[in-house]
């Protein structure tokens, strides 16, 4: 197929990419590891670890769940906590194991948790103490056998990790009562691996590295299958592009303050600058914004990445505009489109162009970049990365020539290998020919830019993060009081969008305060309504399928 975008490429970056050069994402893990052994890899709230400490800590955890938990390979295990070290320890020691990793947030409700572990069918999990009450109220429904639990300040050295552990137990008050019989602690996983026998484990591209949930249109979250080659295609995807500003390898600092158990985060951040040897520095809280000026000051950070709410509540920090970006060499935002005024406003502030990427979850995720040198807002997507195709397709799923509006559909080795346990809503999403279907309407300029202008589906992006509609109402139509009701997205300044509920009442003594209440038992933050709407009736189809565009103009 004709690719204009190839035209585009910076001078240093590749058409194509060689996936075959590992086998695994555990390779690319190892060949890191010897490299940059005595470099640091991780730091997070005040506490350092070296690639090599990195590694050792990983052999462990591996070695424990194979030996004494009895994992093997294919096995699923849910890790559930933020930004801390003990997350790239258990993930990279899951995939030395030969275990697939189910990234799961750790603020779900009960309802949500539920349903991602018994849909993955995990059989451990690795839970923050924090988090711990919500699992042990599930768990029972689950087929999870083997439990890890940790705390905060496990992995920090003494005596800060008894001080953080101490004041979130009893000063904060974060760690509600819980029980979970035959639980194991990771600083006794990691004590006893270090015992145990290496663990082994034959990996190809074939085999599932992550299950990564992504939210549905029936209602539930599925799990998108992203494999080895998946993640190893797109670990020298980006690579090679982040390659065109030229890096100091073993030297860099990128700052990750989105969650690891996004996709977003756990690619660019943890995975491909894995591979320079950098060292990511982790915020567990990156809510705490006077907080987050303040570590960022401590540090000459060469990369970030985020999402255009974290970039605009940064910048309306006070004390953010004096922190040294001397080093600061590439700022990457994704997961949201980035408005104009905050990239301007950054590249004013820091000196550094603020470009944007696009990407799914089903694109492990990265998809298109704007080229490094590009110098200011180019309010695109950028072009296909390295392998890709990207393709503007019609309702009939036929190619549109340049300049005009239609689906925007991508292939390559990064597209994922479907839904699990879902073959229907996979080839749904994925053709016969390989094309996954975004449900983005986009442009394509005849310089091979591509910009996104619509959407097919129903998906309200809040922050970078997917809600789906279904879900919503799903949750909210439980309640006795409600008669029918439509969720939609509505414009936001702060988070892009927000949801917006349509009620017709059952019961006239429904009020907001009960849906607010209902919402915050059955749903994470994110996807609670900020808008509720009562109205006598919902605008319909004849067949009575909600009419979401009305919906928005109400």
């Amino acid at each position: 197929m004709d690719k204009p975008w190839l035209q585009s490429y910076p001078e240093s970056v590749p058409a194509e990419i060689d996936p075959s050069e590992y086998a695994s994402v555990v390779e690319i893990f190892n060949e890191s590891c010897t490299r940059f052994a005595d470099k640091p890899s991780f730091h997070n709230l005040g506490k350092t670890i070296t690639y090599q400490e990195l590694e050792e800590a990983t052999d462990a955890f591996a070695s424990w769940c194979q030996h004494e938990a009895g994992l093997v390979k294919g096995d699923r295990i849910a890790i559930m906590m933020p930004n801390l070290l003990q997350y790239p320890v258990a993930v990279f020691g899951a995939l030395r194991a030969g275990l697939v990793v189910v990234n799961t947030n750790p603020l779900y409700t009960d309802r949500e948790l539920k349903h991602q572990l018994k849909d993955s069918g995990a059989k451990a999990i690795l839970v923050v103490e924090t988090f711990a009450h919500t699992l042990a109220d599930v768990i029972d429904d689950t087929e999870i056998k083997t439990v890890i639990t940790t705390r905060f300040g496990d992995m920090l050295s003494f005596p800060k990790s008894i001080l953080i552990n101490f004041v979130l137990k009893y000063v904060k008050k974060m760690e509600l009562p819980f029980s979970l019989p035959g639980a194991f602690s990771m600083k006794e996983v990691l004590a006893k691996g270090a015992q145990l026998p290496q663990a082994q484990a034959d990996l190809s591209h074939d085999d599932i590295a992550f299950l990564q949930y992504t939210g549905g249109t029936t209602g539930v979250a599925k799990g998108a299958m992203l494999t080895h080659g998946n993640m190893v295609a797109n670990i020298l995807q980006a690579h090679s592009w982040v390659n065109a500003v030229k890096q100091d390898e073993g030297n860099e600092l990128i700052v990750t303050a989105l969650p690891l158990y996004h996709i977003f985060a756990l690619t660019a951040n943890c995975l491909t600058y894995m591979k320079l040897g950098a060292m990511n520095l982790l915020i567990t809280n990156p809510r705490d914004m006077p907080g987050f000026v303040k570590e960022l000051k401590k540090f000459k950070f060469t990369a970030f990445t985020g999402v255009n709410t974290l970039f605009n509540a940064l910048l309306n920090t006070p004390g953010f505009s004096d922190i040294d970006f001397s080093r600061l060499k590439l700022t990457l935002g994704g997961g949201m489109a980035v408005q104009k005024s905050v990239a301007d406003q950054w590249q004013s502030v820091t000196g550094n162009t603020l470009i944007e990427a696009y990407g799914l979850t089903e694109t492990s995720p990265a998809a298109c970049i704007n080229p490094m040198d590009i110098g200011k807002y180019s309010d695109s997507i950028g072009l296909p990365l390295s392998s890709t195709d990207a393709s503007i397709r019609d309702p009939d799923n036929n190619a549109l020539p340049v300049g005009d509006r239609g689906e925007l559909c991508i292939r390559g080795p990064q597209v994922m290998k479907g839904y699990w346990q879902r073959p229907e809503a996979t080839a749904e999403t994925i053709d016969s020919d390989g094309w996954l279907h975004t449900g983005d309407v986009a442009v394509m300029d005849e310089k091979g830019f591509f910009k996104i202008v619509d959407r097919l589906k129903d998906m309200i992006l809040v922050s970078g993060f997917n809600v789906y509609p279904n879900e919503i109402e799903s949750v909210i139509a439980s309640m006795p009081g409600v008669l029918e009701v439509g969720a939609i997205g509505i414009p936001d300044d702060h988070s892009g969008e927000v949801v917006k509920v349509v009620v017709v009442k059952k019961d006239n003594a429904l009020t907001e305060e009960d849906i607010q209440a209902h919402c915050k038992e059955e749903l994470t933050g994110y996807k609670r309504p900020k808008v509720i709407q009562f109205v006598d009736e919902l605008p319909k189809t004849n067949v009575g399928k909600i009419l979401r565009r009305e919906l928005r103009e109400l």
